[in-house]
């Protein structure tokens, strides 16, 4: 992968795409994932980088999506950062440990932008309400610019409920996967009446195959 660049919470890179990842209307299109309980292992404010794990299927569904055409960016909340349980530093070294997994199996992302604070957070630097932490839609419409994005051809893919309505309040359609903190969160749904998500699938896999059969939709709802 090409050189990182550092800035609010940001590492990214531009590799070329495989497939048509810009139509007529020139905007490219993108799946945006959620990191930890989506992309690998929920392992709560681990300080180990070791601890940190990516989970057997992820792999595959990067490959897949690159080959069909979609940016791949992962977005996450790190408030670990702003309760002092770990530093950005450990947030970079996790990322850096798996984007080289990721590139010795020959997959990638496109860029990975992360939110450190939280507003009751105990360190005062990061202690506050941001336009970036999900569901706030700061960092999404960073990487809209960054990557000309058209989001209404975008896909969200998380456990949590703030993942559906980050994609929702952009016209993105969101998909909420089972693993993590994902069963509890489609159990709650239920029993309070939220807003459903677009499509529920078992891990990031699956809902990969199903982003992929409905590829053509453009518009949030327009798929069952």
């Amino acid at each position: 992968m090409n050189s990182l660049v550092e800035g609010e919470g940001r590492e990214t890179e531009r590799a070329p795409l495989r497939g048509d990842d810009v139509e007529r209307s020139g905007l490219a299109r993108a799946v945006f994932l959620d990191r930890d309980g989506t992309l690998s292992e929920d392992v709560g404010y681990a300080r180990d980088v070791m601890a940190y794990r990516l989970f057997p299927w992820t792999i595959p569904a990067l490959r897949a999506l690159r080959r069909a055409g979609y940016r791949v960016i992962v977005i996450t909340n790190q408030s670990g950062v702003a309760r002092g349980y770990f530093t950005e530093e450990l947030v970079r070294q996790v990322h850096h440990r798996f984007e080289s997994e990721l590139r010795r199996y020959g997959a990638q992302w496109d860029a990975i932008y992360y939110c450190p604070h939280h507003p009751e957070g105990a360190v005062m630097a990061y202690r506050q309400v941001c336009a970036c932490r999900k569901p706030a839609t700061g960092l999404v419409e960073r990487a809209q610019r960054e990557f000309a994005l058209d989001l209404r051809r975008c896909v969200f893919v998380g456990d949590k409920y703030s993942d559906i309505q980050l994609a929702h309040r952009v016209g993105a359609r969101g998909v909420l996967v089972l693993t993590g903190h994902g069963r509890e969160q489609w159990a709650r749904s239920r029993r309070e009446g939220w807003s459903p998500p677009d499509h529920v699938a078992e891990n990031l896999w699956e809902a990969v195959r199903w982003i992929l059969r409905h590829g053509n939709e453009a518009e949030r709802g327009a798929t069952p």
